[in-house]
């Protein structure tokens, strides 16, 4: 037997433990990669209920829970954000769809408000900053309100605050920090103007006071029962918030609530106050300023920062000096509640002895009078007084001088102003000083005109009052928030409903002494139009429709974002505008699959709408893919077809109010081709010739139509040259000039309306030259549809260039076209080419006539 060697065992046994360390570890990788696949790949609902009841399981912290305290955390600590983010980027599958709404609000929304709120929240902002506006956005945003709701905030801020929280980067502490103080911001961007009431700051920064009330309530009780806590993150979030100017919102919550604990709790103290000693130094001056306007006198403001003034430079600075000298905007009662700080504690009165020297200074300088807004000088005046009403007798006399030598100086200087109010001010200084100094039993007196201001500076010599009554009964000031919020949103709702319920005709009520269980006087409901209702909503955004046709396998959802589709372009122009081609694209390849009724008008009236929204990224993408490879004849036919609806619609005349007359063409009222209506396109040509003819006769003329602008004209170029680039080069699938001859027909069909549509455009003597050129090649083409188009062509030429055109651009053209028509009026075996033929040789000799007669024209 082979000898034990005790290195070996030793070796063993920790690669054993090693592995036994890591097998929950391993558990719950596999485990979540299992439900991750299922909800990817199958279509089965069981099976996707069971792999979120199995995600469930490992936030489950009961007795009951099936996984053990080591898996769960685990999944806290590697697999619960990379979850989320899988359930937002699949916010849009099918699968989701087929839950109820009790299942997805159980399951789906579950796994958002149960796991580590920190997480959670960082999941949601990012996918409402990435999401674009869709169903799944404004889903997210309602997962956000019931995290907030739920208090799931109170448990974030209180996380941070115990010893064990979570151990995460300053980089993305900071990230947290950014999106728990400026949310009312991020989801306004991202909402508007659909946002939720609660994301408003004047709810939601009220709501986070509460929060932050709650975690140091949590605190103190943490602190009652030994353990160690922080509040660096609570004073941080208290901090950023302030600094972005919603201290009024959260101290006039806050700052009642501590008032009231920290007059009898002393552990209440040291938790207020070391929460404003946390507070960094570059916002440390928001949040005292919000402080001192939000307490009700200076012993509550005494008790929650302590001697931060003696301890804090930052905080000296800003309350002696910046509060009292530099900034003027205050109440009195703000220069009450500061100065009476600082007079009421021993440790803190030579402050005040300073404050009172420095605002003799600034109130006696003569520079400061002449160069200072009045009301600055009101505010210094009133500083100075209160000062010395604070004094005591001791205090006073060791600063009789001082006050003596910034009496008269400050009374000469104030005297010497042209200003009424200034010498006013000045004279009441000057008697109060007096009367509490009692210099020699001297007082000095003035004659002055008594208004407010006097009467007020006057009253500060009084004594200081008590604090203003504070509220007792704020146990429960974060429940009372949210209940008052919730109450809204019911009254809200039962106001909508009472609404709809007034515009609704209400039954007659019946005698009460009739049967109640008879029924034989009830008018039954007409339900002969009643339709069946679906369990799925048409999309109401845009991106909703596109990722519905790209992805879905459904053909209810399928149908009904085919069928909003069109609206929601035209709805919403910035979106489309955005998805334009990639719609375009998307629709052009799509399949009717699912036996839509309607399916190919639904699909070229979006492909319209697009076309019109965003129009040349749109024309360029379909003008370029019509000579690509792999494309059917039916597929080039619609980017014709489509390509003549938009122009069409674009050239209507635009409005006085900058829209054009009628921005939706009905599908049914318009002809791509001649061939399936010649007589309209002859209509058409006789209403321009009888508008180029000049008719003799001693009756009332008629006035020429007035050319009125439309959007067609400055993108005409875009729809008509890319079409001649490539007609000339066969493709292994494509053959314009071979045996494709109805593509070719469609093709010069569609050139020549374009031509027709662009008259009076600057491009159109171009554009009339590259169609001759064109097709000049296939005026003998033996299809009798390409004939026709071609003479249609031939006709938008002549009626849409200027007559001076025709003689100096197409000179040595014009004689061939005209022999050319001539034959063909003659001798084409089509009836409708001869017709075409002589109508173009009529508009062509009145064009020449025309422009021989009057050169000028």
């Amino acid at each position: 037997m082979r000898d034990y060697n005790p290195v070996y065992g030793a070796w063993c046994l920790v690669a054993v433990s090693k592995m036994e360390s890591l097998t929950p570890n391993t558990e719950v990788r596999l485990a979540v990669s299992q439900c991750i696949q299922t909800l990817t790949t199958s279509t089965n609902k069981e099976d996707i209920v069971g792999s979120l009841h199995t995600l469930h399981s490992y936030l489950d912290e009961g007795p009951e829970s099936k996984t053990t305290s080591a898996q769960r955390a685990e999944f806290r600590r590697v697999h619960f954000t990379r979850t989320l983010q899988f359930l937002i980027s699949n916010i849009q599958a099918d699968w989701l769809h087929t839950l109820t709404a009790t299942q997805r609000t159980k399951l789906w929304d579950g796994l958002f408000l149960r796991g580590p709120p920190d997480q959670a929240l960082l999941v949601l902002m990012e996918g409402i900053g990435v999401l674009r506006p869709s169903a799944g956005l404004n889903l997210l945003a309602s997962i956000v309100e019931t995290f907030l709701q739920s208090g799931r905030l109170a448990d974030l801020l209180s996380s941070y605050c115990q010893e064990d929280g979570p151990s995460d980067s300053p980089q993305l502490r900071e990230t947290l920090l950014g999106r728990i103080a400026a949310l009312p911001d991020l989801t306004a961007n991202r909402l508007h103007p659909n946002n939720k009431p609660l994301f408003l700051p004047q709810q939601y920064y009220p709501l986070l006071a509460a929060e932050m009330l709650a975690a140091l309530e949590r605190t103190c009780q943490a602190l009652k029962d030994g353990k160690d806590c922080s509040l660096t993150f609570v004073a941080q979030t208290l901090g950023k918030v302030c600094i972005q100017g919603h201290s009024d919102l959260v101290l006039a919550v806050m700052a009642p609530r501590l008032s009231v604990c920290t007059r009898s709790d002393m552990v209440w103290q040291r938790v207020c106050w070391k929460l404003l000693e946390d507070v960094p130094q570059r916002w440390m001056e928001s949040v005292l300023t919000g402080l001192v306007q939000a307490v009700s006198g200076p012993d509550a403001f005494g008790r929650m920062i302590g001697n931060l003034v003696l301890k804090n430079k930052k905080a000296q600075f800003v309350i002696t000096h910046k509060l009292l000298l530099l900034q003027y905007k205050y109440e009195t009662r703000v220069l009450r509640i500061i100065l009476g700080y600082l007079a009421a504690d021993r440790e803190r009165r030579p402050l005040l002895l300073q404050v009172l020297r420095s605002v003799c200074h600034a109130w006696a300088n003569p520079s400061a009078v002449k160069h200072t807004p009045l009301e600055q000088q009101l505010y210094v005046s009133k500083a100075l007084l209160l000062c010395v009403a604070l004094l005591k007798d001791s205090e006073l006399q060791e600063l009789r001088s001082e006050l003596l030598q910034c009496m008269l100086g400050g009374m000469q200087s104030h005297l010497d102003s042209g200003v009424v109010q200034i010498r006013r001010v000045g004279m009441v200084v000057g008697e109060c000083l007096s009367s509490h100094m009692d210099i020699n039993g001297t007082k000095l007196t003035f004659e002055y005109e008594q208004d407010d201001e006097t009467q007020e500076l006057l009253s500060l010599m009084n004594p200081p009052t008590a604090d203003e009554a504070e509220p007792v009964n704020s146990e429960s000031l974060v429940c009372s928030i949210r209940s008052s919020q919730e109450a809204k949103e019911i009254t809200s709702s039962t106001k909508n409903k009472s609404s709809q319920n007034q515009a609704e005709p209400r039954p007659l009520k019946a005698d009460p002494d009739s049967d109640l269980d008879s029924d034989d006087e009830l008018i039954p409901y007409d339900m002969s139009a009643d339709q069946e209702i679906s369990q799925a909503s048409p999309p109401r955004y845009l991106r909703d429709c596109l990722e519905t046709l790209i992805s879905s396998e459904d053909p209810v959802r399928m149908e009904l974002s085919l069928r909003a589709a069109e609206s929601l372009v035209r709805k919403n122009v910035f979106t489309a505008r955005e998805i334009s081609v990639q719609l375009t694209k998307v629709l052009l390849h799509m399949e009717d699959k699912y036996n839509i009724n309607g399916f190919l008008a639904l699909r070229q009236a979006t492909m319209v709408a697009l076309t019109v929204t965003d129009c040349i990224p749109v024309t360029q993408y379909l003008t370029t893919e019509f000579y690509s490879l792999n494309y059917s004849l039916r597929q080039r036919l619609d980017m014709l077809e489509v390509l003549a609806m938009a122009a069409q619609e674009l050239s209507h005349p635009i409005t006085d109010k900058g829209q054009p007359s009628n921005t939706i063409v009905a599908t049914h009222d318009l002809t791509p081709y001649p061939g399936d209506n010649p007589t309209h396109w002859r209509q058409v040509v006789e209403k321009r010739i009888q508008s180029k003819t000049k008719h003799l006769s001693k009756g009332t003329t008629q006035l020429p139509a007035k050319a009125t602008l439309n959007r067609y004209a400055p993108v005409a170029g875009h729809f008509f040259f890319p079409l001649l680039r490539n007609y000339d080069k066969p493709q292994m699938t494509f053959d314009l000039l071979g045996s494709d001859h109805l593509v070719l027909g469609r093709l010069i069909h569609t050139l020549g309306l374009f031509m027709h549509l662009a008259v009076n455009a600057p491009v159109a003597a171009q554009m009339g030259r590259a169609l001759l050129d064109f097709v000049w090649t296939v005026r003998y083409h033996v299809d009798q549809m390409v004939r026709r188009g071609v003479l249609f062509a031939v006709c938008s030429v002549f009626l849409s260039m200027p007559s001076q055109n025709l003689l100096t651009d197409l000179c040595d053209q014009l004689f061939e076209t005209r022999t050319w028509l001539a034959d063909v009026a003659e001798s084409d075996a089509d009836a409708d080419c001869r017709s075409l033929a002589v109508q173009s040789l009529v508009l062509l000799d009145k064009s020449l006539k025309k422009q021989l007669q009057d050169p000028q024209s």
